[in-house]
């Protein structure tokens, strides 16, 4: 496979582009393709099949979007979309599609996001009227198909994107009839921050003799600080909420996203944050869009600076500040972990990546280090006494700040000068340090958080034993259950519904999700045996396809 530091720097005016895409590129600040950009525009532009990896941020939307806008002709007859590109959440297909209609403006390109949760109406009217591209969620895409509104006949280039995503989240049907309706004689092109044997599999069914790209994590030069700076730290799981307060305290990020495995863990948590005087706002699927929409517009705005997610909520956020992504939970899949940090780092800025493991979870944070190909540093709890450090610290840096800044500090000359005459100086700076110090933030907590050692690991493990999850917990006999759904093909349920229920509200991912029957008026699915109460009680709380089913465990078995 390629890779970015075999191919050689081009400005994007030699990758081939029209001038007025050239113009757009200019106008919006962009100089030199990224290495993604480089190694892929010209295949893309030759028209050939691309299967692409590369994480998070590193400019994939331009890679495919350019020659996508590249190839639409302005005297092109018909309504139909010559470009469809499909996406995992609505987040995304709203930022894919504002990407486009500036790329493509001086063409005049007509660009329409097409989601779920928003009024259809709108979308048929729009499709009616006729669009180049259409932004899809694969879910919405396959109901306009069936509808007869969206129609595939004269497409040229279907773009998978984010394509790991869509297959967690449930789509792998919706992906396979939408490329089954489209026409054979296609462009297709799938981007993929990892490279899981089913992708290997999707490629293989629906690409023909693809351009194979990849673009290996960026590693910093020797002497150089890593983009993404790396820590876990080892906590019993009573003492996690306050040992994240105090990382926080003394990273003192300017915006981060905590992840959290259940909707009722992001409620309390951002509760207990709110209550060490964060401003945290809450994001999980029982919001309406109305709330996500306030919630996102408070972070970016500034208003808000910590956003506690789970990660189904959280698939497609783009927040150009973000500086810290913390996993409350160390996540059950690798590549879970990989899209999480691929949040912070881009563009060239500084990120931070924490991650919150107890001590029963340090096999899953090894098995994540082999994937990733490098070591996780743990790291101690601050101490008390390293909070206090760095809150002085902070003091000190806003001080100085208001000194480098020449403020208007004459008018407080007075209130000094009175003092001076009855105390030291210094005394009277020593009291007004004091003051701005209490005055920026809570105080310190009491006792330390004791220190808990990983677990050494066994000669087996050290070979490389294989992943904890679903296929380990078979090998070992720890057995699945069934679980009981009330509702089924009557009520439209799907497999990707349940899928996509259970990885939202659990702790659980799509892999870890055994054998689906879907009946008339139920369902059955095969859950681990040691996760299936707390599943029971996440699908109670869940809402499938406007219903809350009645969920037990299956009396056969």
């Amino acid at each position: 496979m390629a890779t970015a530091t075999a191919v050689e720097q081009a400005g994007f005016a030699d990758l081939g582009l029209k001038p007025e895409i050239l113009n757009a590129l200019s106008a919006l600040g962009y100089e030199e393709p990224t290495p993604i950009q480089r190694e892929t525009i010209p295949s893309l532009l030759d028209g050939r099949d691309l299967l692409g990896q590369a994480a998070t941020g590193t400019g994939k939307t331009a890679a495919f979007a350019l020659p996508v806008i590249q190839g639409i002709s302005r005297d092109r007859k018909g309504s139909d979309p010559a470009g469809l590109v499909l996406v995992p959440t609505r987040e995304l297909a709203m930022q894919v599609s504002e990407a486009v209609h500036r790329y493509g403006a001086e063409l005049g390109v007509r660009v329409l996001p097409v989601y779920g949760g928003q009024p259809i109406v709108r979308q048929l009217r729009e499709l009616e009227r006729g669009v180049d591209v259409v932004v899809a969620t694969p879910g919405r895409a396959l109901d306009h198909i069936a509808r007869g509104t969206l129609r595939l006949d004269g497409l040229r280039t279907v773009v998978l994107d984010e394509a790991d995503e869509m297959l967690d989240m449930g789509f792998a049907e919706d992906i396979d009839a939408i490329l089954e309706n489209a026409p054979s004689e296609r462009q297709t092109v799938l981007f993929s921050a990892t490279m899981p044997r089913r992708i290997d599999a999707l490629a293989r069914r629906h690409l023909k003799d693809p351009v194979r790209v990849r673009i290996e994590r960026e590693e910093p030069a020797a002497g150089e600080a890593p983009r993404v700076r790396e820590s876990a730290f080892v906590v019993p799981r009573a003492q996690k909420a306050a040992a994240l307060g105090r990382v926080l305290d003394v990273e003192a990020p300017e915006a981060a996203i905590v992840f959290c495995r259940t909707r009722e863990q992001v409620d309390q948590l951002s509760e207990t944050l709110n209550g060490r005087g964060y401003r945290a706002e809450a994001l999980h699927g029982g919001l309406s869009q109305e709330q996500r929409d306030r919630v996102m517009g408070r972070l970016r705005a500034g208003t808000a600076d910590l956003l506690v997610a789970t990660d189904v909520a959280a698939r497609g956020l783009d927040v150009e500040h973000l500086t810290h992504v913390v996993n409350y939970d160390v996540p059950s899949a690798p590549e879970a972990y990989v899209h999480r940090i691929g949040r912070v780092g881009r563009a060239g800025r500084e990120g931070v990546a924490i991650t919150l493991a107890e001590p029963r979870e340090h096999r899953m944070l090894k098995t994540i280090e082999r994937t990733i190909r490098r070591r996780i540093p743990v790291e101690k709890v601050p101490t008390v006494a390293d909070l206090r450090t760095r809150r002085l610290e902070l003091t000190q840096a806003a001080l100085r700040e208001s000194l480098l800044e020449d403020a208007d500090l004459d008018r407080f000359r007075v209130v000094v000068e009175t003092l001076a005459d009855e105390f030291d100086v210094m005394d009277v700076a020593l009291a007004a340090v004091k003051l701005v110090h209490e005055a920026g933030g809570p105080a310190s907590d009491e006792e330390d958080i004791p220190d808990v050692a990983l677990p050494k690991r066994s000669g087996t493990e050290q070979r490389g034993a294989p992943p904890t999850g679903r296929r380990e917990r078979r090998q070992s006999g720890a057995g699945t259950v069934r679980l009981f759904v009330g509702a089924g093909r009557a009520a439209g349920i799907r497999p990707q519904d349940l899928v996509g229920a259970i990885a939202g509200e659990s702790r659980l991912s799509g892999r870890d999700i055994g054998a689906i029957e879907i009946a008339d008026r139920f369902s059955l699915v095969e859950v681990p045996q040691d996760a299936a109460e707390e599943v029971i009680q996440a699908l109670r709380r869940a809402t499938i396809k406007g219903r809350r089913p009645a969920v037990r465990r299956d009396r056969d078995r």
